[in-house]
């Protein structure tokens, strides 16, 4: 594969597209070719066309996506279908009239049954029903591996896709509505480490940030709105019974000794895998440079010819265990609870990459190192819209 070949990566601004596009760099590739969401509409069926027509692009990396979290694919499940679907479709086709040597599809792990056999094999496509809770979106990501299969049978096109577990890392979505479980936790985590400091200087910035307005009565405003957030505030009882109340007006302030507790959702239980973006961005470049449709293609058990492959650490966590790292990560120190009247999701996701594995691939970043660059991303990246104070 020439490294001056023009390979766009759809997507390219987002934490895995933005890992990719760096990743390629560090192999010396030359010619990328990245648009931004104002800059070219995937949505859009002409723009695509005219996209591919002029640039004329020899590998594509198709990362682009509708994503979010549990609350985001329950609310805007129309969207996450729609927008999803037509992505793929336009970007697919694209490639295919106009002769793109290679594809790469980015799916995800949610497109496999909720109670799919664990490790998740490949073969477990379309074995059982799925995750309701993010049904749409795997729905649509089930389409595009489809999609690359039929045009590979059809046309001799050379379509391949990939099936990434949990990503996290530089880059990641830190919204306080529609962010993943891992980004969520750290920016929480974070929000509770200020209120544990009394940082109501900071705290101030971050509620003027997210909710676009001003505070009147400062502390009783932070102090409701991170209510809403799981994160509220006790005030401790130094006598000799030790009893812990609820914080007053004057306790909140900061006038007495508090203890800091966070909620979660769930019961903490579920099993999760997690990759670093930086491991899964190699993982692509090795598919594009290494791997082909025919010697990604197998035959499940109902005589169908498929080829996606799945990217992933190997190595599964419990909520729980997950909380507690980011907890020690960011270095906050009072209780976590869980909110088990909250969905918990598929209560075990850990997928075989034995396929990708045996092709020469290994992932490099444990879970505690990818976390700490994680948060410090969030700390120089996202905080900093808001904070005043340096990074840590």
């Amino acid at each position: 594969m020439p490294k001056d070949a023009k390979i766009y990566i759809a997507g390219h601004l987002g934490l895995v597209g933005g890992g990719i596009w760096r990743a390629f760099q560090r192999h010396g590739y030359t010619n990328l070719l990245g648009r931004s969401i104002d800059e070219l509409d995937l949505i859009s069926q002409q723009a695509v066309e005219e996209f591919f027509a002029k640039e004329k692009p020899d590998y594509v990396v198709l990362v682009a996506a509708k994503v979010g979290g549990i609350h985001a694919n329950n609310v805007y499940r129309g969207q996450f279908i729609y927008e999803n679907l037509m992505i793929e479709l336009n970007v697919i086709h694209a490639a295919y009239k106009h002769g793109v040597k290679k594809l790469l599809f980015l799916g995800s792990s949610c497109i496999y049954p909720k109670l799919a056999p664990q490790p998740i094999k490949e073969e477990a496509l379309l074995t059982g029903p799925l995750e309701p809770t993010n049904e749409p979106y795997a729905m649509a990501k089930i389409a595009g591996i489809r999609l690359c299969d039929a045009y590979n049978r059809q046309y001799e096109t050379n379509f391949i896709s990939a099936m990434p577990t949990n990503m996290y890392g530089p880059g990641d979505n830190y919204h306080p509505e529609n962010s993943h479980v891992l980004p969520a936790m750290i920016r929480k985590m974070h929000l509770a480490k200020l209120l544990e400091t009394n940082n109501f200087e900071e705290l101030s910035r971050v509620y003027q940030h997210e909710q676009k307005s001003q505070i009147g009565n400062q502390k009783s405003e932070i102090l409701n709105w991170l209510d809403k957030s799981g994160i509220t505030q006790s005030a401790i009882d130094n006598r000799a019974n030790g009893e812990l109340g609820s914080a007053t007006a004057e306790q909140r302030s900061g006038n007495q000794q508090s203890a800091i507790t966070l909620a979660l959702w769930g019961t903490g239980t579920p099993l999760r895998e997690f990759l670093y973006s930086d491991d899964l961005a190699e993982a692509c470049v090795f598919l594009v440079e290494k791997a082909n449709y025919k010697n990604m293609a197998f035959t499940d058990e109902s005589g169908t010819v498929q080829s996606h492959m799945n990217v992933g650490s190997g190595k599964e966590v419990t909520i729980r265990e997950l909380a507690e790292t980011v907890k020690e990560v960011v270095g906050f120190n009072g209780k976590l609870t869980w909110d088990s009247s909250k969905p918990d999701g598929t209560p075990r996701k850990l997928m075989d990459s034995s396929r990708i594995n045996a092709l020469g691939w290994k992932p490099s970043v444990s879970l505690k190192d990818g976390i700490g660059r994680a948060y410090q991303d969030f700390l120089q990246r996202h905080a900093r819209t808001y904070l005043k104070t340096p990074a840590a």
